[in-house]
């Protein structure tokens, strides 16, 4: 029988490899979404029907469908995945993980096929307004089923086994940023643009269904997945050294003992006690970034020449493709480099620290602008704000997130988990809430 002192590895990191798809498999698709917002909204328009005075109140409907877009679209897409992230926290012990993981992924994977096809269908403004809106509440709905339960799964396995999961989602957004940027460069029409993102956003998917079915293959995660045998700690995953053999498998007897006594009688609330400064932390991390980025940080105009390349480029490579890339470098460097550790009170210092950007980026080039005088004028601070506000944003957040499931008992890793995604969760509403005010006091 295989031990916690003789574990198997993981080969050709397979298992770290598979779970980088399905994290990058859980939010490219959203991030296609949203990189499409351009096509989204010029299908909201109705050139002919504008064009005809007697007809000018409908235009003006649709128009306001269209100023409106990206306001439905965040609340359609952060209270359901707010919502069902609690859910999946208290109800993914009655459904099996395999339905959960493999389900969500195949209801995305149908949504986006709709999506691909509707590229090519003619449609009134309202309902492919209506329908746009119906299938943002299902990606984000299953998608939050998808997070929670992924994150739970992690939390089974190594703490360093959560950041591929990060970098996964930190790589799906740089892509999408380097897809648009390269759509704006070739000039192609928006319609083959949308077209091409939600196909490739297909693949991802089908890509992540094939790397979930060959995961239970794997002898190093069947090995973490079985509960009843005993696993080292988190500190002896870091320390091992610092343990003899026998004292080891001693301690380990005892813990699996412990857990086994005790495992039916752990609620959710106290595993939250254990977790409380990580999941908090996690929430503020990414309610300070979205309450910023993209609502502030999109509305920088740089100091070079109206209409040069400087001006169209600026905001698709320094606010979209440097944040994407930087969040993805912080969310990967985890992988390889832990600090703070898990007990350490600098980590929740580092990140109330965050909240220093909220006013080094109002004060940026913000236009318009009623309030508040710039600052900060030259186009080189807004670059190195955003590459500090990116990387601080991957890298704490993945911390938080792996060091989560491991302040807790291994039969609690999956709640504990799940309950990180429903705090990361938490913290993009609020951010999204927030937004509208740091908006409003520039």
């Amino acid at each position: 029988m295989t031990t916690a002192v003789n574990s198997p590895r993981d080969r050709y990191n397979a298992v770290w490899i598979i779970f980088f798809i399905l994290g990058l498999g859980t939010l490219l698709p959203w991030n296609f979404f949203m990189t499409a917002t351009q096509y989204f909204t010029s299908r909201l328009k109705d050139p002919a029907m504008s064009a005809e005075p007697q007809n000018q109140t409908m235009a003006d409907s649709r128009s306001v469908l269209e100023s409106k877009f990206n306001n439905v679209m965040t609340l359609c897409a952060m209270v359901p995945l707010l919502i069902f992230t609690c859910l999946n926290s208290f109800l993914h012990q009655r459904i099996p993980q395999k339905w959960r993981i493999s389900g969500s992924l195949c209801v995305i994977l149908v949504v986006f096929l709709i999506t691909a096809v509707l590229v090519k269908v003619n449609m009134e403004p309202m309902p492919f307004f209506t329908i746009t809106m119906i299938k943002i509440v299902c990606i984000n709905c299953f998608g939050a089923i998808l997070q929670g339960s992924l994150f739970g799964l992690a939390g089974l396995l190594p703490a360093s086994y959560t950041a591929p999961i990060m970098s996964g989602q930190g790589f799906a957004g740089t892509f999408a940023a380097f897809s648009m940027i390269c759509a704006i460069a070739s000039g192609s029409a928006i319609q083959d643009s949308a077209f091409g993102y939600f196909i490739t956003a297909c693949v991802v998917i089908v890509l992540a269904i094939v790397s979930y079915v060959a995961l239970p293959k794997m002898e190093f995660f069947k090995y973490y997945a079985d509960t009843s045998i005993p696993k080292p700690s988190s500190d002896e995953e870091n320390k091992m050294d610092l343990l003899t053999k026998e004292h080891s498998e001693e301690k380990q007897a005892v813990v699996s003992l412990t857990d086994e006594e005790t495992a039916h009688n752990t609620s959710v609330f106290a595993i939250f006690k254990k977790i409380w400064v990580m999941a908090l932390s996690v929430c503020f991390v990414f309610t300070i970034t979205i309450g910023i980025f993209p609502a502030v940080t999109v509305e920088v105009q740089p100091t070079g020449e109206d209409g040069g390349d400087w001006q169209k480029y600026f905001i698709p490579v320094f606010c979209f493709l440097l944040f994407n890339l930087m969040d993805w470098v912080g969310r990967s460097l985890t992988a390889k480099f832990m600090w703070p550790g898990k007990d350490s009170k600098w980590l929740p210092v580092l990140v109330l620290a965050r909240v220093i950007f909220v006013p080094l980026f109002v004060l940026c080039n913000v236009k318009p602008r009623n309030n508040l005088p710039v600052v900060f004028t030259h186009d080189a601070w807004y670059i190195v704000f955003m590459i500090l506000f990116s990387f601080s944003n991957g890298y704490l957040a993945s911390l938080c997130m792996c060091f989560g499931p491991k302040k807790v008992a291994q039969h609690e890793a999956e709640t504990a988990g799940a309950i990180m995604a429903f705090f990361l969760s938490l913290g993009l509403a609020l951010g999204a809430a927030l937004s509208f005010g740091f908006r409003a006091m520039i």
